[in-house]
């Protein structure tokens, strides 16, 4: 059986740590479930590990909801949540309805995220009103990157500071289960944790908040360039990847591998030598 929002909730009224990892395809989501991660992210983040893209605002609906299917197909227990996709929820409710349906009726997602706060308030509850469990986004929301000037750290100033604690507010009034709040300072994700009744996920928030979400290619050292600085890479896989490819490419060409232990033999071979079963086989 899943994992349910509401027991996403009442983690933090146990005062329950919530760790959650971010994943894009089957095999990845059934090995951290095994793991025993429960809550799972597809990330709009797979623009830049997955595909490519510069940021997240190219990401489609059809490509989300393709990966979304796969970590579903990989998991069995594991709450996934849909990130929605750059201009997919803004237009009307009635767009954020339809698009956020899909996730849950042909992803086979159990909740979706979208970025913004105050501004965000009514769309969440037109989401939440009709059975769709929401994960709010607020702090740094990337696909507001262009006109946040790049990835900075939000809320450094009181003025700045109160209006995403408003933010975070509206989004809990709206009826989200949780939010993911985004590099702001550890103050400040103190002040939202604290605040809210609903869990806070932080990335960049300190150590305060009710739970923590990484990116999977960040956590395993597999990202192209550095880690970011909010996050801790807990494996090398990238080096050990390259290593690994390596060793392959020099046994092929070197004539190693394959050996007979990767090798199949005809029936009735008895021990002849590769020759004399070339010849039977031709025979």
């Amino acid at each position: 059986m899943r994992l349910t929002v509401n027991s996403i909730k009442e983690m933090k009224h146990l005062g329950k740590k919530i760790p959650m990892l971010t994943a894009y395809d089957y095999t990845s989501a059934r090995l951290i479930e095994e793991a025993g991660v429960d809550f799972i992210l597809v990330g709009d983040s797979l623009g830049q590990v997955i595909l490519g893209y510069q940021n997240t605002i190219p990401v489609t609906m059809e490509e989300m909801l393709h990966h979304t299917k796969a970590v579903v197909r990989g998991t069995n227990q594991a709450l996934v949540v849909a990130d929605m996709p750059f201009l997919t929820y803004h237009l009307s409710h009635e767009q954020a309805l339809h698009n956020a349906g899909r996730f849950l009726q042909e992803g086979g997602a159990q909740a979706v995220k979208l970025e913004g706060g105050v501004r965000m308030r009514e769309t969440v509850q037109a989401l939440t009103r009709n059975g769709i469990p929401v994960l709010g986004h607020i702090g740094l929301t990337p696909q507001s990157i262009n006109q946040l000037g790049g990835t900075r750290v939000q809320g450094k100033t009181k003025q700045l500071a109160d209006e995403i604690l408003i933010d975070a507010k509206a989004i809990e009034e709206a009826g989200a289960f949780a939010v993911v709040v985004e590099l702001v300072p550890e103050e400040l994700g103190r002040l939202i944790t604290e605040a809210l009744s609903i869990p806070t996920i932080g990335i960049g928030a300190g150590v305060h908040c009710d739970g923590q979400v990484l990116v999977f290619h960040d956590m395993l050292g597999m990202s192209v360039g550095p880690v970011p600085r909010h996050a801790k890479a807990f494996a090398n896989l990238g080096s050990a990847t390259k290593e690994a490819v390596g060793l392959y490419l020099s046994e092929v060409r070197s004539g190693r591998f394959p050996t007979a232990n990767e090798s199949f033999v005809s029936e009735g071979s008895d021990g002849a030598s590769a020759q004399v079963r070339t010849e039977r086989l031709l025979k």
